[in-house]
């Protein structure tokens, strides 16, 4: 006769537990190799192997709400209760275990840095006696031969405990002074024993004292230590030992030598970018107002047009057509952001160099770089291609900086201002900025600007603005403004 099955309980809407993670463990080894087909069926619990009822409910251990092996409360309060007094006994353990390795690591580490730092001082004590006159080159020598002892004594460095964090970078960083410190030993310590020899090894020659004004008690042997062989004696002399090492190529005359020997530099003998700037530029900028001898207003035209032909003209024009592509607003506060960002790189190039002009390329390419004016837009976000885009700012910054290297700082000025005169007239920036303003102040004040953005309710506070800092007012002042042509 056939068993009758057992049916399972059924189980609607089954109570839920929160059993945290840390217990996971201790509930699954408490429950049955081999579960009876009550346990399965939900009639009893997987623990104690109570029946549920009414006063017991199922809670569902999985792997679904009704499908699995189900406990009582009161067990998996139980096994939670006991999972977390292990695991906050085992963090105890833990922590007074990490204690006592740093404990044991301190010491340890700091005999470390000790021996590492008295070697070091014993190193730059060394080369500082080489350097001197006092001590005998034999007493160098032995000095040098204790120090490399000294230096070859030194342990391994010892290994941190895992619960040290970047427990190596001090011995590393201590390490590294000490080699330092050991090659300025043994450079000062083979120069002074090199001219040793040489001083030791030459004959005495008292027919020279009188040229060198040597003292009364002068040996009649002159010191070495100042010989120039010049730059391609070494190769020559090593030719002689069977070394044979190429000499490399010869530096060009210095301006100076080469005017003194009728010949052209190789900066004279290369073509000028812009050989006419000097005199052609001055007399374009005059035209539009904008005095060549005033450097402050020289160079604040002259970022104007670096930002007009390295960022705006060009492949930024079908990037601000496209759907997906920045406003008017948008390219007119960031304009004014890298004008800022082209003018201070212009006034760092004077002294540092036309390298200093990479920061602003780095800023106008930037794909990432959210725009100013609060702006949301990056160049990375939009579906046209860009890199057109950041060639062609790279490209128009290294012209700039190639006419400064050829020509000059000023010639730099020159060429980008002349260009900001032309296309720029009335750019922020530019001597005709503040005229442009107070013709847009006078029309803003004749339209209806109930739908205007806030930011252009106070005029005196809007022309203020415009004058000091455009992208201050927002993006939404901006297009309304873009979109009114107030500005041209």
């Amino acid at each position: 006769m056939e068993k009758a099955p057992v049916k399972r309980r059924p189980l609607k809407e089954s109570p839920r537990m929160h059993i945290p993670p840390y217990a996971h463990d201790t509930i699954r080894a408490a429950l049955p190799g081999i579960p009876t087909s009550r346990q399965v069926g939900a009639l009893d619990c997987c623990v104690c192997d109570e029946p549920f009822g009414e006063d017991l409910a199922a809670i569902p251990l999985g792997p679904t709400p009704t499908s699995g092996l189900f406990g009582c409360r009161p067990c998996l309060t139980r096994l939670v209760r006991q999972a977390r007094r292990a695991r906050d006994t085992s963090l105890t353990r833990k922590a007074e275990q990490v204690r006592a390795e740093q404990a044991a690591w301190l010491p340890v580490r700091e005999r470390h840095l000790a021996r590492l730092d008295r070697v070091r001082q014993a190193a730059e004590a060394v080369a500082e006696l080489a350097r001197g006159t006092e001590t005998k080159a034999r007493q160098i020598a032995w000095l040098l031969v204790s120090l490399e002892s000294a230096f070859n004594w030194i342990p391994d460095a010892p290994e941190p405990p895992a619960s040290v964090d970047d427990g190596e970078s001090e011995l590393r960083e201590e390490a590294f002074r000490l080699d330092l410190s050991l090659i300025a030993a043994r450079e000062a310590v083979a120069e002074r024993l090199a001219y040793h020899l040489i001083n030791e090894a030459q004959p005495d020659e008292p027919e020279m004292c009188e040229e060198f004004e040597c003292p009364e008690d002068c040996s009649g042997r002159h010191d070495s230590s100042h010989i120039d062989c010049g730059p391609d004696s070494i190769f020559e002399d090593l030719a002689e030992h069977g070394v044979a090492v190429e000499k490399p190529e010869p530096e060009p005359l210095s301006p100076r030598l080469a005017a003194l020997l009728g010949k052209k530099s190789e900066t004279e003998e290369k073509r000028a970018p812009l050989p006419d700037i000097e005199e052609q530029a001055p007399v374009v900028l005059a035209h539009f107002g904008i005095e060549t001898d005033d450097l402050d207003v020289l160079t604040s035209a002259a970022a104007v047009g670096l930002v007009a032909d390295a960022w705006r003209d060009g492949p930024l024009d079908e990037i601000h057509r496209a759907d997906d592509g920045p406003t008017d607003g948008e390219v007119f506060a960031q304009s004014v952001d890298l004008y800022r960002r082209a003018r201070a790189a212009l006034v760092a190039a004077q002294h540092e160099g036309p390298e200093a002009l990479l920061a602003f390329t780095a800023v106008a390419s930037d794909l990432d770089l959210p725009w100013a004016g609060g702006s949301r837009f990056t160049l990375r976000a939009t579906a046209q291609p860009v890199e057109e885009f950041v060639q062609h700012v790279e490209n128009r910054t290294w012209f700039t900086m190639e006419v400064m290297r050829e020509q000059g700082w000023r010639a730099g000025l020159l060429h980008r201002a002349t260009s900001a005169a032309i296309k720029a007239a009335t750019c922020f920036g530019m001597p005709g900025w503040p005229g442009a303003v107070t013709a847009a102040m006078e029309r803003l004040a004749t339209l209806d600007r109930s739908g205007a953005p806030k930011a252009l309710a106070d005029l005196a506070a809007v022309e203020t603005g415009l004058l000091d800092a455009p992208d201050q007012l927002g993006i939404d002042a901006l297009d309304w403004i873009c979109d009114k042509a107030l500005l041209g």
